[in-house]
């Protein structure tokens, strides 16, 4: 890990192995059944690869645009099953969902799902989009990928999933032409039309043929202007026809014209092809037995556009068994695609036409109760989930499921993980859902509820939302106590982010309505967490009084375990001072007493201090011991949170130790980890290690690019002891080639010191004074 000269940011990047011997991704989905012509645009297609292997690619980003319904995924898909061996280090897939009645798939959470897809952890993906956008091209390099975007709206949806320089090739839909892609990028275009008649005739013969070989070409003709030639209109119609074998082809095309007439009458002004589509929409919809029917409409109402077997049938308040055969049916009526095994999602079209039947079909009473149902669901699913990923935590007493399909129940620990991480999208859009539909008190649930149930390697920024909207609920339902816990939530949910005022703002609204609604342990609690936004501002003395405050109300209350936790807060903040005799002895009984209670998290937190004790005390080989079990503790949990913070302190002890090799790898995956979960301040910290380390190793030059980098986040983040402390080590690095630098830094550094009191910052204070009282030109 070299810095050099660094003019812009600074990234950590695990490369690509030798040889590249992660995972293969295969990951196109299956190839469309009975596709037909566009032998044109095939060859277009072709066209971009030229030479006798197709070792060499004209272009590398290539959009094909057109309407709804065009057939652009298929089209790409088939060409893709075609061509995908001259890619021989897999095939990347994602549909990003720009036209679909939700949120569309962000960059963001796109490049998340290809970088796991190349075997990146979890936990080493960046949360900056630039950065994750660079970590995949790294990885992309002197490869040779096929890469699907499909269903893009924008050119900022695409932009960070291109491939740079490489052999590889994006391929992008949408109905947009994405010029932007073209001007900047280089992009080649295919606009996809209708299909011509004779085409789609013979799309609709290729799928009928089997049960209607006697079908006039002239009646199929008929039937597909009434389809105006668009391949997902003529699949719709074909199976329908096909399922009906012994109806006349004359009585078929009879009801979809006056499908097509009613539509008409009803137009708001919708083009041809629109009109057309959804007639055949509702053509195939009304040609539904009754309870498949019923199933499709509901599940417009669903708020995520994927979903489980689960979901579906406690939406329709069916059971598993029942559910799975009406699923069958609309995936055979080409309404509805299964992605996986009891997983499905729509066609973003689809989706609209099963909300809007919803809306007609179904009375406002029937629409709201399955819509409570299906979130009771995920709200007791999501409460399993969290028994398992945050088990010291308080559970909301929630009622017993009474519904036709349970709750998940999970196996362990890394089974509710799973299931968290795969409905991480839906899971965002439920208390949102829940707050629109009037359902206040389960709007509430939901957001305490996934707070403690989100996967590990999730931003904290994602819940925001749902926090927020939790808080509304509540507010509106006037549950102090609902209130109380998500303000207690959204401010350290704030404060991770290093927006210190809106934490601040959230625990003192919290700490006045517990007062007022006569709840002591719900008082400590909150000033408990605003002494731990003052620690954070290195407020040591107000800091110290807000926690003391908080252990002994806990005490006062029997919460034997929070108290604890405060006085691990203690401990810490004393250690920040500088007073290391009360610090270890808070350290040493914060430690017996998580021990006692078992409590892993809390237990890890003090030997954490007990290492940073140790070490300042040059008793290197008990801070290393100590430390090591802390790891251990955060490596068990999967807590990436705890695991980079004290990876900081494991670098400083083997930096201590001479050991510059394994320091720096420490503070490489600290910087990683505190990237992905959005923490800058942290993150600079490990920067700061890295600095420290390269000094201790003579090289200078590495060392002051890391503290710079340092010093202008803590700048940034307006943190005037950090930056103070980063000003000091980039003085140090900078001394031994160029002093006069070195005094301007420590100059810059005194006066940010002037606010601070304790014994380390007046320490710190008299050391930096005593540099610049040194003769000018002393290279010391």
């Amino acid at each position: 890990m070299q810095a050099g000269n660094v003019s812009g940011d600074i990234h950590f990047h695990q490369g690509p192995a030798q040889g590249h011997t992660g995972p293969t991704p295969r990951q196109l989905p299956a190839d469309v059944r009975a596709f037909v012509n566009r032998t044109d645009e095939l060859r277009q297609l072709d066209a971009i690869l030229t030479g006798q292997n197709g070792d060499r690619l004209v272009i590398s980003i290539h959009v094909v645009a057109g309407t709804a319904g065009a057939g652009k995924t298929s089209l790409v898909l088939h060409w893709a099953h075609q061509v995908k061996d001259r890619f021989p280090d897999g095939q990347l897939f994602v549909n990003l969902r720009g036209y679909d009645s939700g949120e569309p798939v962000t960059a963001e959470q796109a490049l998340r799902r290809f970088l796991r897809a190349l075997g990146v952890p979890a936990d080493h993906i960046p949360q900056d989009v630039d950065d994750a956008a660079s970590l995949y091209r790294s990885l992309l390099a002197d490869r040779r990928f096929l890469i699907l975007l499909d269903n893009a709206a924008t050119v900022s949806q695409v932009r960070p999933l291109l491939p740079g320089s490489g052999n590889s090739l994006a391929v992008v839909t949408s109905r947009n032409r994405l010029a932007g892609l073209a001007v900047r990028d280089g992009a080649r275009r295919l606009t996809l039309g209708t299909l011509p008649e004779p085409a789609a005739i013979a799309l609709l013969h290729a799928v009928t043929r089997d049960y209607r070989p006697e079908d006039d070409a002239e009646k199929l003709a008929e039937l597909a202007r009434l389809c105006a030639r668009l391949p997902l209109a003529l699949r719709i119609a074909a199976e329908r026809a096909a399922s009906h074998p012994h109806m006349r082809i004359d009585d078929l095309i009879a009801d979809l014209r006056d499908e097509s007439a009613l539509w008409d009458a009803l137009s708001t002004g919708m083009d041809e092809e629109a009109e057309a589509v959804r007639s055949v929409f509702a053509w195939s919809y009304r040609a539904l037995p009754a309870h498949s029917a019923r199933l499709f409409r509901l599940l417009g109402i669903h708020p995520g556009a994927e979903f489980s077997l689960h979901a579906a049938a406690a939406l329709a308040e069916l059971s598993l068994g029942r559910a799975r055969p009406l699923l069958d049916d609309l995936v055979g009526a080409h309404l509805l695609e299964q992605t996986a095994p009891d997983r499905f999602q729509f066609h973003d079209l689809l989706r609209a036409f099963a909300a809007d039947q919803a809306q007609s079909d179904e009375p406002p009473e029937q629409r709201s109760a399955a819509l409570q149902r299906v979130l009771d669901w995920y709200l007791l699913t999501a409460d399993a989930a969290q028994s398992w990923i945050k088990p010291a935590e308080r559970r909301a007493l929630l009622a017993p499921s009474t519904a036709a399909v349970p709750p998940v129940a999970f196996a362990d620990y890394d089974a509710a993980v799973d299931w968290s991480d795969r409905e991480h999208t839906t899971l965002l859009r439920l208390a949102p859902a829940a707050l629109s539909a009037g359902f206040d008190t389960l709007a509430c649930q939901l957001a305490e509820v996934l707070w403690n149930a989100r996967y590990p390697s999730s931003p904290v920024t994602d819940w925001l939302e749902t926090g927020r909207a939790g808080l509304v609920a509540a507010e509106r339902a006037n549950e102090s106590a609902a209130q109380i816990r998500l303000l207690s939530n959204l401010g350290m949910a704030y404060r991770q982010c290093h927006r210190l005022d809106e934490g601040l703002e959230c625990h003192q609204r919290a700490l006045e309505l517990a007062r007022m609604t006569a709840m002591p342990s719900e008082e400590a609690r909150s000033l408990n967490l605003i002494g731990l936004i003052h620690l954070e501002r290195r407020q040591l003395d107000l800091a110290a009084t807000f926690f003391e405050r908080a252990a002994a109300q806990f005490r006062d209350v029997d919460e034997h375990r929070r108290a604890a936790i405060a006085l691990s807060n203690i401990a810490s903040t004393r250690l920040d001072a500088g007073r290391l005799p009360e610090a270890e002895e808070a350290a040493e009984q914060a430690l017996a007493a998580h021990r006692a209670l078992n409590n892993q998290g809390s237990v890890g937190n003090a030997l954490y201090i007990v290492a940073e004790l140790r070490r300042e005390q040059g008793e290197l080989t008990a801070a290393q011991h100590a430390i090591e079990e802390a790891l251990d503790i955060a490596l068990n949990l999967r807590n990436h949170t705890l695991e980079g913070f004290w990876l900081i302190t494991f670098g400083d002890v083997q930096r201590a130790s001479a050991r510059y090799g394994d320091a720096l790898t420490s503070y490489q995956r600290s910087a990683k980890l505190h990237r992905r979960l959005g923490n800058r301040s942290r993150e600079a910290l490990a920067w700061r290690g890295t600095g420290q380390t390269y000094a201790a190793m003579n090289r200078h030059n590495e060392a002051a690019a890391f503290h710079r980098q340092a010093a202008a986040v803590h700048a940034e983040l307006d943190d005037a002891w950090q930056l103070a402390l980063e000003l000091d080590h980039l003085a140090a690095a900078v001394h031994p080639e160029d002093p006069e630098a070195a005094r301007v830094h420590w100059a810059e550094a005194l006066p940010l010191l002037s606010m601070y009191t304790d014994p380390r910052a007046g320490a710190v204070r008299t050391r930096i004074e005593g540099r610049l009282a040194e003769p000018p030109g002393d290279r010391g």
